[in-house]
């Protein structure tokens, strides 16, 4: 297992490294190390890492929400107001909804199938997004309206919201229940749950990180374990009550923040060191789980309902930002920022499958492109458009 490891990670970086002399993002070259190395291509993680994945993107998606809450402070966010709200779950509605009208004449499937589909790629990866939402706020780009503050929200609460319509669907489809509108409502109870626990946790650890003198590594161990206990809670929770765990992590990085926040930015330094070889392991072990040979199954058929799903969704973005004090160019970014999808589909594309569903094998393919085609996509327009879009100091683009 260290040795694949060692070949993730020297992988990853050399082939990130190549993509950035390219003037692509680094995460497409870790994206094609972990491919090349998987057992879709060359096959040479033989030590059990695959096993383990999971896991192991989840650690790197709680390093990355960590930075997200540190970086967020509740009076930004209020500031933001409606249209951070909207982000949560408008665009993911949008693309489903495209989904329902693309894919049954594109792919064949049912209405019902259709929706299992657009559930699995709505989801905005916050491990493309995050980074560059942090970078633009160290370069001051958008502070004035608080872009990056808004979009880091929502794709932080968007992923809550697809997963219990995901969760739903699959149900259904698997013969376990029926879908009312009533299961939406975990959403809000999940939300205002896992947010406050989270919130909890921030204040008594910014009380007692005010209060004693340990050093910077040893609070962001404590604050690391606490975020994997409100991961465990939600799985303690699960089919009993909604709760998001991830959603906690996020909410208590913003209240230490408004708490302590000396303390907040000696542990947003410290994760953001983490994420260095985080980033790394996550994309290469995405690029892993991606099995080429399911393309052949929809091929061009695929490539064209999650694009077209991309065009639902820029319109559920530009749709939360109307009438608000944004330009044109500000709500052309944010509907580009608003595309990249990884960490969730990876996650949860082969559920589907899995569980025996028909559509199962047909999920995973489309759930293939959408990694393929979103990530690298996404993150090359936020790092282009994001500089030519967004003013520093706050002033208006030119």
């Amino acid at each position: 297992m260290l040795t694949d490891m060692a070949l993730l990670f020297l992988g990853g970086w050399f082939l990130g490294e190549l993509c950035k002399k390219t003037g692509l993002p680094a995460l497409v070259g870790m994206l094609l190390a972990g491919v090349i190395l998987g057992p879709g291509a060359l096959g040479l993680l033989q030590g059990g890492i695959l096993a383990i994945s999971a896991p192991l993107r989840q650690l790197a998606l709680v390093i990355i929400l960590a930075r997200a809450g540190l970086a967020l402070h509740p009076k930004d966010l209020l500031a933001v107001g409606r249209p951070a709200l909207l982000l949560c779950f408008l665009p993911a509605t949008f693309e489903i909804l495209g989904m329902l009208l693309l894919a049954p004449p594109l792919l064949g499937v049912s209405v019902l199938e259709a929706g299992i589909i657009g559930a699995v790629v709505a989801a905005v990866s916050p491990a493309v997004v995050v980074p560059r939402m942090l970078a633009l706020i160290e370069d001051n780009r958008g502070q004035q309206r608080h872009i990056p503050q808004m979009i880091m929200a929502g794709a932080s609460v968007d992923d809550v919201f697809v997963i219990v319509v995901f969760t739903a669907l699959t149900g259904v489809a698997a013969g376990g229940g029926s879908f009312s509108p009533a299961v939406l409502g975990q959403v809000p109870i999940s939300i205002l749950l896992g947010a406050g626990a989270g919130a909890l946790c921030g204040l008594l650890l910014g009380v007692f990180f005010a209060r004693s003198f340990l050093p910077v590594p040893l609070r962001t161990v404590l604050f690391l374990a606490v975020s994997f206990l409100l991961l465990e809670v939600e799985n303690q929770l699960k089919g009993y009550c909604p709760f998001s765990g991830l959603l906690g992590i996020v909410a208590m990085g913003m209240a230490l923040l408004w708490r302590t926040p000396d303390r907040a930015a000696e542990l947003a330094g410290s994760f953001s060191s983490l994420w260095v070889g985080a980033e790394i392991l996550l994309f290469s072990l995405v690029g892993a789980a991606v099995d080429l040979r399911y393309l052949a199954l929809c091929g061009l058929a695929a490539v064209c309902c999650v694009a077209g799903g991309l065009i639902f969704r820029a319109l559920g973005v530009l749709l939360c930002v109307i009438k608000t004090p944004l330009c044109k160019k500000e709500r052309l970014f944010c509907a580009a920022a608003y595309l990249p999808k990884a960490t969730v589909q990876a996650a949860i594309g082969g559920v589907p499958l899995a569980m025996g569903l028909g559509c199962g094998s047909t999920v995973l393919a489309v759930a293939v492109v959408a990694i393929l085609l979103t990530a690298p996509l996404g993150a090359l327009l936020i790092d282009k458009l994001g500089p030519r879009l967004l003013k520093k100091d706050g002033g208006r683009p030119v």
